[in-house]
């Protein structure tokens, strides 16, 4: 199969408008074969020597010197499974705002079903706003079993994303993992921050055999596993160890929280086994911190932090919107970049961002740095951001060689955007209007290893209307269920919120949030 795009500008960072062309682009297979005058010669000849109905393996999209291809958004970090309850929470502390996320509640077990469709409403939102890359850290509750992980598997196989998908799941008891919540817990709470998690290291890396063997590498390599901690206070050291060891044999990344919010930022004192280190610090004593990990977040760290993870080659998933929904601060991106850190951009997830339109994460990004007090000449550039886009989330997938550019011989994972959309017109500066104006309106097609899986207004690889009415329903019923279970959550309200303000009073040497320290 070749396509041809004709007549279009290309994206090219290096650039000083950003881009060149009107020209041609030659897609073969799954990769970007040629870009420029040969590229129509490379077409004509494919089509010259398949004649008579051979020819439907030829198709030519014109672009009629008013449409851009650009990379395909890259999703650095998601979480697919509270995507059906964007809309649905009132802004809040990350550790209170996770009561009512996920609260426990047998009846909230996901059948497959519900599981492949909430995991589909993600995959459809992206391909429509023309990003082709996801990178899932799936917590799939109450713990992940082979019938769901096919189901959320199936459902990025379906869609035609390209996707990456890791188990996130704690494996050691809620009280090792919060600072002051011993202090402030009492009755029934105090033996449930002791109960063990709901499955242990050794079922966790079951789960991760199973992910691997059946999935990792699947439909042509579109489909990978990663590994995650969920965070580093959130396991022990010896299954943190078997995880980067999976990480390491398998060439997949890695994926940690670290210091997301000012009260993880305390357990370096509150929790003993730290010993008066920053996440980032007891991360790299283990010998842990490595080229194969994102760091997501990192809002609450400092430079010797930052120095580590340099050092280290890791690369930081930036997370403005779902930051800014739970109040957790602004990351310090200008150090960040100094240091020669790659920054990814993520949605976090549905119900903390509440669209899974990487756009909407893009513009945020170009804002929220232009209140951390330094001077103008220090704030994001469009250019920047956009790096972080499509550079950024090249490397935090370990891809820097396949994604994140046009370029001739990468995958092509390509979005065409239209430059007569309003975000374009009048057409004044394309970075500046990539970053500050669009939306995802703009977005023509989006293509994903060389197959178009959105185009004309709609995905064209599954039927879109009868799964939308289908989670419509569905998750309609499921609503009272999930309203139930969070009332129930509500008596762990005044200890969770004592926790988080012990936190917010604690001295730690800095301040990532706007106004008064």
């Amino acid at each position: 199969m070749s396509i041809l795009f004709s007549d279009v500008y290309v994206y090219d960072d290096t650039a000083t408008s950003g881009m060149f062309g009107p020209t041609d682009v030659l897609v073969e297979g799954d990769r970007i074969a040629t870009i420029g005058p040969d590229a129509r010669r490379r077409f004509d000849e494919r089509v010259a020597t398949r004649p008579g109905r051979d020819h439907e393996e030829h198709r030519e999209i014109a672009g009629r010197a008013h449409h851009i291809v650009v990379p395909g958004l890259i999703n650095a970090h998601f979480h697919s499974p509270a995507n059906h309850m964007k809309g649905s929470m009132p802004s809040l502390p990350l550790e209170l705002f996770m009561l009512f996320e996920s609260p426990s509640d047998p009846e909230l077990t996901p059948t497959p079903r519900e599981a492949y469709l909430r995991t589909m409403l993600a995959a459809l939102e992206m391909l429509r706003t023309g990003t082709t890359t996801v990178q899932d850290d799936a917590f799939l509750m109450p713990y992940p079993t082979p019938e769901i992980i096919d189901a959320v598997m199936q459902a990025y196989a379906d869609s035609g994303i390209r996707a990456s998908v890791a188990l996130d799941q704690p494996e050691i008891p809620e009280a090792e993992k919060l600072p002051f919540l011993r202090e402030t817990a009492g009755g029934d709470l105090a033996a449930a921050l002791d109960a063990p998690a709901p499955l242990d290291a050794a079922g966790l890396l079951e789960a991760y055999d199973y992910l691997l063997d059946r999935w990792h590498g699947s439909h042509d390599g579109r489909l990978t596993a990663a590994v995650s901690i969920s965070a580093p206070q959130r396991v022990s050291p010896e299954y943190f160890g078997a995880l980067d060891e999976l990480s390491r044999t398998h060439g997949i990344p890695l994926f940690a929280h670290m210091l997301e919010t000012k009260a993880q930022r305390t357990l370096m004192t509150k929790q003993p086994r730290f010993a008066g280190r920053s996440l980032v610090h007891y991360t790299a004593d283990l010998g842990l911190l490595s080229e194969r990990m994102n760091v997501i977040h990192a809002v609450w760290v400092d430079d010797d932090d930052l120095e580590l993870i340099a050092r280290a080659g890791s690369t930081i998933a930036h997370n403005p919107v779902s930051n800014l929904r739970l109040g957790s601060g602004v990351a310090p991106y200008r150090r960040m970049r100094e240091l020669g850190i790659p920054v990814a951009l993520g949605v976090d997830e549905a119900v903390c961002d509440d669209s899974v339109n990487l756009w909407g994460v893009v513009k945020s990004a170009g804002l929220v740095h232009n209140v951390s007090g330094l001077d103008s000449d220090l704030w994001p550039t469009a250019a920047e951001v956009l790096d972080s886009l499509w550079r950024g989330g090249a490397a935090a997938l370990l891809r820097s060689d396949d994604l994140g550019a046009i370029e001739e011989g990468r995958l092509a994972d390509i979005a065409l955007l239209d430059l007569h959309s309003p975000a374009f017109t009048p057409f004044n500066d394309l970075r500046g209007q990539l970053v500050y104006c669009e939306q995802g309106a703009s977005v023509r097609l989006t293509m994903v290893g060389g197959r178009v899986v959105f185009e004309n207004g709609s995905v064209t690889t599954v039927d879109e209307t009868a799964l939308l009415d289908e989670a419509r329903e569905l998750f309609a019923r499921k609503l009272p269920v999930i309203e139930r279970a969070r009332q129930a959550a509500r008596p762990l309200v005044a200890p969770y919120q004592a926790m988080v303000r012990q936190s917010a009073a604690a001295d730690v040497g800095m301040n990532r949030w706007i106004g008064p320290s």
